[in-house]
């Protein structure tokens, strides 16, 4: 070939910004140019592809061959409408049940808890199948017997399976190909508590202990478990490269990130991937998850148990349960408002602002079952043989009647059938000040009956420890909120009342 003469033109001044700036516009798609609007966080999970899939998918495969063992055994044919109606089955039920549960643990959850759990989802699972039934025909390809077997017979095959999770994870566990070797860099409470996680997880792995930059007189007992300490970042690295560690699990101080920049940098130089663990259980939390906002992670330390569709449903559950009793007791609401109004002079119902949602003022709605209707600076709580306690007041407020007409702040959407119970704006003044966490109650609609009454916490709080065991019982509703809570409670409540305990 000729060869040719490289050209040495530059450039106009003008003509290189034009393509410097093409260059800029087009390198945030190709390239990680270091700017933080150009960064993003996804979000997953430490397992191996195969048990997320046994995980999600083995109870609903094992409802849709149920199915097909008991269409078997009634003498039907393999069919294209068989298959169907089994694949109908298993893409409902996997929306409905809950994964199987693969964890090692030394304690297991008990039986009574699990046989609860499936029965109410296949239930539901029951219920959705018999409404596409009845609306689709589907007994004309499946006999009802064959429906009906089913519906009995897989609850019993979903425990089973349940039940041998772990010795499924055991099979899976002999794969060495998956075994993850891995460093926990930060001998502290965080590692240690991340350690035996990651020991009862799911996820294969050898540990070769904790290292640490800290010397050795400054560490806590780690359980005889291997340190290392007074490391430094290049140490950190080369024991990495040195004993071929797959995963560094960073559970350093954020007050440490220069260090932990540093260590970063000298792990670049590694082909272990690097997970950083954040201290936020230093703070007491409430409801922690860990979201993303279009990408950015964010540590939620302190949230409402009602977000997204949880919020729906507890909802749906107030509507539909306040419907069905307004139906039920409306005679009983008409007999308790004609005796208030023909045995004390006043109103029938008395209206007292207090805090809802989110500590906005609400208007609470009861049956008046005193002499006066105190809803000013200063609101005097009742007391045992308060002589501002009517004589038909006394039996409402010992059966607790007088709180009915609540129901209808339920509807109005104010309130809840369960959450904590709503003070006087007067004495939620005065107990922020003294009880540390005490608004935090209003990240939920306040309810009618809550977890602090249930549980003895009735009536009047005449001292600050009275008001404060209140509290701490209703922010552990908050953390561990859920619609079997709310049922649990409610029985419970219907207990309280008969009891009739602290009620002035």
């Amino acid at each position: 070939m000729p060869e040719s003469t490289a050209s040495t033109r530059s450039l106009p001044a003008d003509e290189l910004h034009i393509r410097l700036r093409d260059i800029d516009h087009r390198a945030p798609a190709l390239l990680c140019n270091g700017a933080l609007q150009d960064k993003a966080v996804r979000f997953g999970n430490l397992e191996p592809a195969l048990v997320t899939l046994l995980k999600q998918r083995t109870l609903p495969l094992v409802a849709a061959l149920t199915l097909y063992f008991c269409a078997l055994l009634h003498g039907l044919p393999w069919s294209s409408e068989l298959c169907a109606v089994g694949l109908v089955g298993f893409l409902i039920t996997a929306q409905v049940l809950s994964p199987l549960d693969l964890r090692r643990r030394k304690v297991s959850q008990p039986l009574r808890n699990v046989v609860i759990r499936v029965l109410l989802q296949w239930s539901c699972v029951v219920a959705v199948i018999a409404f596409l039934a009845v609306s689709f025909k589907l007994t004309t390809v499946l006999p009802r017997d064959v429906i009906l077997i089913w519906f009995l017979a897989t609850p019993a095959a979903l425990l089973l399976v349940d039940s041998l999770g772990v010795r499924i994870l055991k099979l899976l566990a002999t794969d060495q190909s998956a075994i993850q070797r891995y460093i926990i860099v930060g001998a502290n409470e965080v590692g240690v508590e991340l350690a035996r996680r990651i020991e009862h997880s799911h996820a294969p792995g050898n540990f070769f202990g904790f290292l640490d930059f800290r010397s050795a007189d400054r560490l806590i007992d780690v359980l005889e478990k291997r340190v290392t300490s007074g490391c430094t970042a290049q140490d950190l690295a080369y024991f990495v490269r040195k004993n071929s560690i797959s995963r560094v699990y960073l559970a350093l101080p954020i007050s440490t990130s220069p260090r932990i920049a540093e260590l970063v940098k000298e792990l670049r130089d590694t082909t272990a991937s690097v997970y950083f663990v954040p201290n936020i259980f230093a703070f007491d939390l409430v409801q922690a998850r860990c979201v993303a906002i279009d990408g950015m992670p964010a540590f939620s330390i302190c949230d409402s148990p009602l977000e997204g569709m949880n919020g729906v449903w507890k909802r749906l559950f107030d509507v539909i349960l306040a419907s069905l009793l307004l139906i039920l007791i409306w005679p009983a609401l008409l007999a308790v408002g004609l005796a208030i109004k023909y045995t004390t002079p006043g109103p029938i119902l008395f209206k007292q602002r207090r805090y809802g949602l989110n500590g906005e003022e609400i208007l609470v709605y009861k049956f008046r079952s005193m002499t006066v209707c105190e809803d000013g600076p200063v609101v005097a709580q009742a007391t045992k043989q308060d002589i501002r306690v009517t004589r038909i007041g006394a039996y409402l407020r010992r059966t607790s009647l007088d709180e009915l007409p609540q129901i209808f702040n339920v509807l109005e959407g104010n309130m809840s059938f369960v959450g904590p119970r709503p003070h006087a704006i007067a004495h939620n003044e005065e107990y922020r000040k003294l009880i540390s966490g005490y608004m935090m109650r209003h990240k939920v609609r306040p309810g009618i009956t809550g977890w602090a009454q249930v549980n003895g916490q009735r009536g009047e709080t005449s001292t600050i420890d009275m008001m404060q065991r209140r509290v701490l019982y209703d922010l552990d509703y908050l953390k561990n909120w859920s619609l079997w809570l709310d049922l649990k409670i409610i029985g419970r409540t219907a207990m309280t009342v008969l009891r009739a305990n602290n009620a002035y």
